[in-house]
């Protein structure tokens, strides 16, 4: 088991949004590799809505109703990247602490 300072934040939240965190140390167990799995499509999503964006950007007849869905997506991912980087940044950190 790990410390209670070395959970793994997940990339999902919980009820009422609550983040929920992974205590093992089995970094190739199930829920480790379903929780990578989840991040890389999260971070794949991100990336396809950014292209997107710059292309709706550039587009001067672009719906304000295509603006706001855009917008709501933005946010989404942006949280959900945030939320890999935190949880990346801490798995590094620990990594540095046992070297």
């Amino acid at each position: 088991m790990t410390k209670p300072n070395e959970l793994r934040l997940l990339p999902w939240s919980g009820p009422e949004g609550k983040p929920c965190y992974l205590s093992t140390d089995e970094r190739g167990g199930y829920m480790s590799r379903l929780a990578d799995n989840v991040e890389a499509v999260q971070l794949g999503t991100a990336a396809e809505l950014l292209e997107e964006a710059s292309e709706t950007l550039n587009d001067r007849d672009v719906a304000p109703d295509e603006m706001r869905r855009l917008a709501n997506e933005l946010s989404g991912a942006l949280r959900s990247v945030l939320r890999v980087a935190t949880s990346r940044g801490h798995l590094l950190a620990v990594g540095e602490q046992r070297s």
